[in-house]
């Protein structure tokens, strides 16, 4: 037999008929239960934002702000793991004091209203409630009279949040809800307000205050009126949990629990209760606001900030703002990575956020500025690694011209010859800028893009060879990115100030494990021993005196118009960046990186560096190598360097050039002067080597009416000494008129006062130039002297020939002045 011929047996066709309409009205009523349950909204304040909290990265909170509804209020969280988590010791008194069976009644506890009704009905008088957490929780956010009718709504909408919400929601709502007086909700806002610290390891006589103000929060919350009230609550409360056995409490060794009980009565008893609610954290104020405003409706906001640096960089910046502002410098922000992990650990975005006058609540970290020289190391590495440069290089330090741009170093000096890794200390702009125009601007500017640089503008050819001096705008944060990079053998990752967030599915910390390689090891270790030099007019003076920290590279910069000025080093873990300015473009003469930012940042890395752990030789990374070079030149050696020295290269890109600089000559050993190979006979004569500077430098040393050195010149009744491979040189290089140059002619001044001069670089000594323009010949002239062209409107084709016949070309157009006041421009 059948299963449905059973049922049909046990239940008549009419009466199973009823049972399916019973069930259909059943399910009905259930559906349309559960719809009306969903249709009654849940209280509105439960949707209420919480305090927006900022916290370090040992979770401690750095700044707590004002919820939307004006409430210090944090979100309370169940499970250690978890921002905001309360004491789990917390949790069991309040459970234990306010509601025993909270996870097991529906929102209304039946067995606790007929115990509250038979002891208040003993007693005569309210001697117990009978409110659940639910209920109370529906109390805070539905505030209503204290009558019967709304006890009654009280309990229908705890049964409707049990349907709605799970039991951890509803525990977790209450714990960020709960008064304790004035704009303060929530145990966590009340523990660090009334403690000075957070829930997640609370005393037994802090639990049995938060415990205690909920009950009465106007009369009980933390005041000096109030203190005698809280105290004797927070005895009572106490008392009773000891007793239930629900205070976290252990018996010393030895110890009974009757003894044990009688010394926590006395020690409760002799705790203070607080007399006054603290002021919530607010510190990191420049952090707080902007990773508030770079994320908006998140509640946590998880940083790496370390609290004890960020205390110290505050600390040091404002400190130094009152002699600061008494040099007209009102602004300055400091940042501080650790460039092993790339992670941010202190923020300051000014001196004083509360300084209105001064935009004291403009977040400099993130503020674009003018980096001043501060970039040029990233030139110098890039040309190493692209074979341009060695560090022992001889580079000119002479006035030159590009287009309309001449650039000139900050003393307004020149020296002449220099080796690049001296021009990189002393940060001559001249030469770096020459080196900027070989290793190319928007290969540059592609670097610092890779390297984080959002700011930058994206037309190709936007920026100029000035970039090497300031022109490109950064930020602190931008500037501590790539010196971070420097420090890790040029291994850039993104920079870190959140902790554990997710990008596209990885985690943020792999995410920096990828990272970009901007710079070869051998570049970057080249780089920093430059920048580690201590005999440099950027060394701050009493340092001299007092010491550096160990194991650091820095640089300095600053702006044009002395708008800004930066100080940037690394140690063996941080990388500190500090700024200082005014953000309304005032300048001010006592702006200089090296004088007021330098010593802040020494400050710095010698209150981050490990004294204890002793500074280890750094060894040369992988792709260096040992490369012989001519002494003097730092270029490969010829026959004619008298000496050579051993210096370190990128192995891959060692630089080919052979030494510009000497020269051999035979020398008549009576005479003294220059023979050529078919003079030699009959004559004592020897070789000899001789120094020929480039005839820009030359020409420069010239105007000064300093002496230039050189080969002698040739015999009597001897040809100059022929050009052989160690004279042979390429063709001049005019550098006057600069390449694409408009020259406009000044109207109402007469053309013969117009004189346009004609200058070429060569590389031999004795050379002769002579000048044609539009094939007319004007003059010859020594290569380092200047022949003067009075131009006419047109346009003109430019040559320049050496006695040995190499020449070139150079096109002008100059054109007839309309203005009153017209301008040289290109």
């Amino acid at each position: 037999m059948t299963i449905r011929s059973q049922l049909a047996g046990l239940f008549p066709a009419r009466r199973r008929w009823r049972l399916v309409l019973l069930g259909a009205i059943v399910a009905a009523l259930a559906l349309a239960g559960h719809f009306l349950v969903e249709a009654i909204p849940l209280p509105a304040r439960l949707a209420e934002p919480p305090s927006t909290v900022v916290s370090f990265a040992d979770g401690s909170p750095a700044y707590v702000f004002l919820s939307p509804d004006d409430k210090y209020r944090m979100q309370a969280a169940l499970g250690a793991d978890r921002p905001g988590a309360i004491d789990e010791d917390y949790v069991e008194a309040l459970l234990r004091f306010e509601d025993k069976r909270f996870w097991r009644h529906p929102g209304v506890d039946i067995f606790a209203i007929v115990r509250s009704a038979v002891a208040n009905l003993r007693a005569g008088r309210v001697v117990t409630g009978a409110s659940t957490i639910t209920m109370q929780l529906v109390r805070v956010l539905e505030p209503r009279p204290r009558t019967l009718r709304s006890k009654a709504i009280e309990a229908l909408r705890a049964l409707h949040l049990e349907l709605r919400l799970s039991k951890r929601e509803i525990l977790e709502a209450y714990l960020s809800f709960v008064p304790y007086g004035r704009n303060v909700e929530g145990v966590r806002a009340a523990s660090h307000g009334y403690f000075g610290h957070g829930p997640r390891q609370l005393s037994a006589d802090e639990i049995a205050v938060l415990l205690a103000v909920p009950q009465r929060p106007s009369s009980r919350y933390p005041t000096a009126k109030n203190q005698t009230r809280l105290a004797a609550a927070r005895d009572e409360i106490a008392f009773w949990l000891l007793d239930e056995g629900a205070l976290p409490v252990e018996p010393a060794a030895g110890e009974d629990r009757s003894a044990m009980e009688e010394r926590v009565r006395r020690e409760i008893a002799r705790q203070p209760v607080p007399a006054r609610i603290q002021p919530l954290p607010r510190q990191a104020a420049h952090a707080a606001f902007w990773l508030r405003g770079r994320l908006p409706g998140q509640s946590e906001i998880e940083t790496t900030l370390d609290r004890g640096m960020q205390r110290l960089a505050e600390a040091r910046m404002a400190g130094a703002h009152p002699g600061y502002a008494r040099l007209g410098i009102h602004n300055g922000s400091a940042v501080v990575v650790d460039h092993r992990r790339a992670q941010v650990r202190a923020l300051v975005g000014n001196f004083d956020f509360w300084d209105e006058g001064h935009g004291g609540q403009i977040v400099g970290f993130d503020n674009p500025r003018s980096p001043g020289s501060a970039l040029k190391p990233f030139i110098y590495a890039m040309a190493l690694d692209r074979g341009l440069a060695l560090p022992e290089h001889l580079v000119a330090d002479v006035p030159v011209r590009y287009g309309d741009y001449a650039p000139d170093n900050y003393s307004g000096e020149f020296a002449g010859l220099i080796e690049l890794e001296e021009a990189l200390s002393l940060s001559l702009n001249v030469p770096f800028v020459r080196l900027l125009s070989e290793v190319g601007v928007e290969r540059f500017i592609g670097l610092l893009r890779s390297a984080g640089a959002g700011h930058l503008r994206a037309e190709p050819g936007y920026y100029g060879l000035s970039a090497a001096i300031g022109s490109v705008d950064v930020t602190p944060l931008e500037v501590a990115g790539l010196y971070a990079a420097l420090a890790e053998d040029g291994r850039y990752r993104q920079l870190s100030w959140l902790r554990g967030r997710s990008v596209a599915g990885a985690t943020r910390e792999a995410v920096q494990e990828v990272g970009v390689d901007l710079l070869s090891p051998g570049s970057s270790y080249l780089t920093r021993r430059a920048l580690s030099r201590r005999d440099r007019p950027d060394f701050p003076q009493r340092r001299r005196f007092s010491g550096a920290p160990p194991a650091i590279h820095w640089k300095t910069g600053t702006s044009y118009g002395h708008r800004d000025a930066w100080a940037v080093g690394s140690g063996s873990e941080h990388t500190v960046v500090v700024w200082l300015g005014n953000f309304d473009n005032r300048p001010s003469v006592d702006l200089v990186g090296a004088e007021a930012a330098g010593p802040l940042l020494f400050d710095l890395l010698e209150a981050l560096a490990d004294r204890a752990t002793p500074a280890l030789p750094e060894s040369w990374p992988r792709n260096l190598k040992s490369v012989r070079v001519c002494a003097y030149s730092g270029r490969l050696p010829t026959a004619a360097c008298p000496q050579s020295r051993e210096v370190l290269a990128v192995a891959d890109h060692v630089p080919t050039e052979r030494c510009p600089y000497h020269v051999a000559v035979d020398v008549d050993l009576a005479t003294g002067l220059a023979l050529s190979p078919e003079c030699r006979t009959g004559r004592r004569w020897e070789r000899r080597s001789f120094v020929v500077w480039p005839a820009s430098l030359r020409r420069w040393m010239s105007r000064g009416r300093r002496w230039v050195p050189g080969p002698p010149s040739p015999a009597p009744g001897c040809a100059p000494p022929s050009r052989t491979a160690s004279l042979r040189r390429a063709k001049p290089r005019i550098l006057s008129p600069p390449a694409g140059q408009v020259l406009v002619l000044l109207a109402g001044v007469a053309v013969q006062d117009q004189e346009l001069p004609l200058e070429a670089e060569t590389s031999g000594h004795a050379e002769r130039l002579s000048w044609f323009v539009d094939g007319e010949f004007l003059g010859k002239v020594d290569a380092q002297e200047t022949l003067w062209w009075t131009p006419r409107p047109g346009r003109h084709e430019i040559l320049v020939m050496d006695d040995s016949g190499a020449s070139s070309r150079r096109r002008l157009e100059v054109r007839a002045g309309r203005a009153a006041v017209p301008s040289i421009g290109g």
